[in-house]
C-alpha cells in the first residue's frame, strides 16, 4: 500500500467524484480507476459505491479513511522531524489536553518557549485524556496533558501543582445556584450529565458513595463545553472539572464546586525512550526545568 495510493484514496473522498478528483490531482481518470481498483484488489475489499451523481464510502471505505489520515499525518510529521535535524531550532510540537484548569499552566509554558525559539510553533488537539493517550501511542501527539487517573506506566511526566477542582454545572435560576456549593444528597435525585471516561467517573463514585448506583444519569459527555451546553437546554446538572470562566458565559451557566472537595491533578507526558525532534526535546527540557520546583517529574 503505497503512499501516493492513499493521497489518491482520499482526493477522491474529499472530492466525492474519480473526475473531479483526477482533475485536482493531475492525473487522467482511467490512472486514477486503475490505482484504486488495485488498491481494492490488494486489501480485498470494495472502498466506494458508485452513485449516478457521486461516489460514497463503504464501512470498509470509512475505515481506511480514518487509517489512511492518521498514516499521513505521521508521514508528514516524521519528514518535518528529519529535515529539522540541523537546522536552527523549528518545527512543530503536537500536544494533546483537555478542557482543564491546568491548560493555563500548559499555555503559559508554550508562549514562554515560543518567546525564545519564535520558530517553534504548537499544534494543540483538545480530547480527553484515554484518547490523547491513544494519539501518542501512534506517534500523532508529541507530549500530553493528562487529567488523572491515567495510566501513565510507559511515560515520562512532570506532573503540574494546579489542582483541577470537581463542580456542577446548572442553570443560574437553578435552586442549587443559591448555593456556595453543592453536596452529595443536593445531586442525588437530579438528572446528571457524568464525564464519559471510566476512570474518571470511578472518581465520582468514591465521592458519592453507595449512592453513585442509584443516579439519574441522563447523559454522559467528553467535553465541559458540550456539558455546559446540555446544561443550557435543561437536560440536567453537569460534574466536571473546573475550568475558567470565559469558557462559558456566566449569564446562562452556574458553576458550583463539590463539598466535601473532590480535587484531581494533571501530568504533563510523554513516551519513555521516544527519539523526538529537536524542538520536542528542548521543549520537554524546558518544561522539566520551570516545573521541577513545584512539581514532582519522573
Amino acid at each position: 500500500m503505497e503512499i501516493r495510493v492513499l493521497q489518491y484514496f482520499l482526493a477522491i473522498v474529499r472530492e466525492e467524484s474519480i473526475s473531479r478528483a483526477a482533475e485536482s490531482l493531475h492525473v487522467t481518470q482511467p490512472t486514477l480507476s486503475r490505482q484504486i481498483a488495485q488498491l481494492e484488489e490488494e486489501i480485498g475489499a470494495k472502498l466506494f459505491e458508485r452513485g449516478a451523481k457521486r461516489i460514497a464510502l463503504t464501512r470498509e471505505g470509512m475505515l481506511l479513511r480514518r487509517r489512511a489520515q492518521e498514516i499521513l499525518a505521521l508521514v508528514d510529521k516524521t519528514s518535518e522531524e528529519l529535515s529539522q535535524q540541523n537546522q536552527q531550532l523549528e518545527g512543530r510540537i503536537a500536544i494533546g489536553c483537555g478542557e482543564i484548569a491546568s491548560v493555563e499552566q500548559l499555555t503559559e509554558l508554550m508562549n514562554r518557549f515560543h518567546a525564545v525559539h519564535p520558530l517553534v510553533h504548537f499544534d494543540l488537539f483538545t480530547a480527553n485524556a484515554d484518547q490523547v493517550r491513544e494519539r501518542m501511542d501512534r506517534g500523532l501527539l508529541d507530549i500530553g496533558l493528562l487529567l488523572e487517573p491515567v495510566n501513565i506506566e510507559r511515560y515520562a511526566f512532570v506532573r503540574l501543582d494546579v489542582r483541577e477542582r470537581w463542580c456542577a454545572l446548572m442553570p443560574p435560576n437553578h435552586p442549587l445556584a443559591a448555593k456556595n456549593s453543592v453536596t452529595r444528597e443536593d445531586l442525588a435525585a437530579l438528572p446528571l450529565i457524568l464525564p464519559r471516561r471510566q476512570g474518571v467517573q470511578a472518581e465520582l463514585a468514591s465521592w458519592f458513595g453507595p449512592q453513585f448506583e442509584r443516579l439519574n444519569v441522563v447523559c454522559t459527555s467528553n467535553f465541559t463545553s458540550n456539558a455546559a451546553a446540555l446544561v443550557r437546554h435543561g437536560l440536567g446538572c453537569a460534574l466536571v472539572i473546573e475550568v475558567p470562566a470565559p469558557l462559558w458565559n456566566a449569564e446562562t451557566i452556574a458553576c458550583r464546586p463539590l463539598a466535601p472537595e473532590l480535587t484531581a491533578t494533571s501530568v504533563l507526558a510523554w513516551k519513555r525512550e521516544q527519539p523526538f525532534s529537536p524542538a520536542v526535546t528542548e521543549f520537554i527540557a524546558y518544561t522539566r526545568a520551570r516545573l521541577s520546583g513545584a512539581a514532582q517529574s519522573q
